[in-house]
């Protein structure tokens, strides 16, 4: 007889189980492409700079790693794309992976770029990139960024 009255609720837990990794699955899906929304979006504020979307795509933490070592703030990291004394041309990623656990997303993937930063002229790049994103008042904010040598 017990083992009668526990059937429907091992059933229950399992449905019920079902239900939320389903809803989690699919809220996991969707923050996941909209962290490769604001990823791209990234990308061509980086080409296009403009300093009100670079301002509301990076977090007021922001962390901004060079691969030559150099760490910029979110004031360092918008003025030196808005001034020009960082130029891209031309920007093309690859690779991407994005895993999102709550409202924290890392982002890894490939960048090779054409940039022609002033004093330096034109030059190739190929970094490989992991950015942390975090979603804050319903938008995703870039926390942190470092680009390593390939």
């Amino acid at each position: 007889m017990i083992l009668n009255n526990s059937v429907p609720l091992v059933i229950l837990t399992i449905v019920i189980t079902t239900v939320f990794s389903k809803t989690s699955a699919q809220k996991n899906d969707s923050s996941q492409e909209e962290v490769e929304i604001v990823t791209r979006a990234l990308t061509e504020a980086m080409l296009r700079p403009a300093a009100q979307v670079l301002d509301k795509l990076a977090s007021e933490k922001l962390s901004y790693g060079h691969s030559s070592g150099k760490i910029e703030t979110k004031k360092q990291f918008v003025h030196t794309l808005v001034s020009g004394a960082s130029v891209f041309e031309e920007i093309q990623i690859t690779d991407q992976k994005v895993e999102v656990q709550d409202s924290t997303a890392i982002v890894r993937h490939t960048l090779n770029a054409k940039t022609n930063d002033p004093g330096k002229g034109p030059a190739d790049i190929r970094l490989g990139i992991i950015l942390t994103w975090v979603k804050s008042n319903g938008s995703w904010q870039l926390l942190a960024r470092q680009a390593f040598k390939l």
